[in-house]
């Protein structure tokens, strides 16, 4: 899963898209995402939303990993489960 989260925004950094993942971690200790993180070497944003799910629950997410799609304007696009990076630059060529 990480390696394809790395290549997509290696990808989208090279072509200039207006693109930024953010990983929003849930009910973990912060220790262990922090060690994944610098163990996994992730090229993204990530943050630790503790144990409380008003965050999950905002969005809807049912599973994980869920992906929303997010554009400029702050207006959420789509979400879906699992890994979607076809489906994430479709979106993203849409969008611009």
């Amino acid at each position: 899963m990480y390696d394809e989260e790395r290549s997509l925004v290696s990808e989208m950094e090279k072509a200039g898209k207006p693109f930024a993942l953010v990983g929003v971690n849930f009910n973990d200790k912060l220790e262990h995402i922090q060690s994944v993180v610098k163990e996994r070497d992730l090229n993204w944003r990530s943050f630790f939303a503790g144990t409380d799910p008003a965050i999950v629950e905002s969005y809807g997410v049912q599973g994980f990993p869920t992906i929303v799609i997010i554009d400029a304007d702050g207006v959420v696009r789509s979400a879906a489960h699992g890994p979607q990076n076809d489906w994430i630059e479709f979106l993203l060529n849409e969008m611009e």
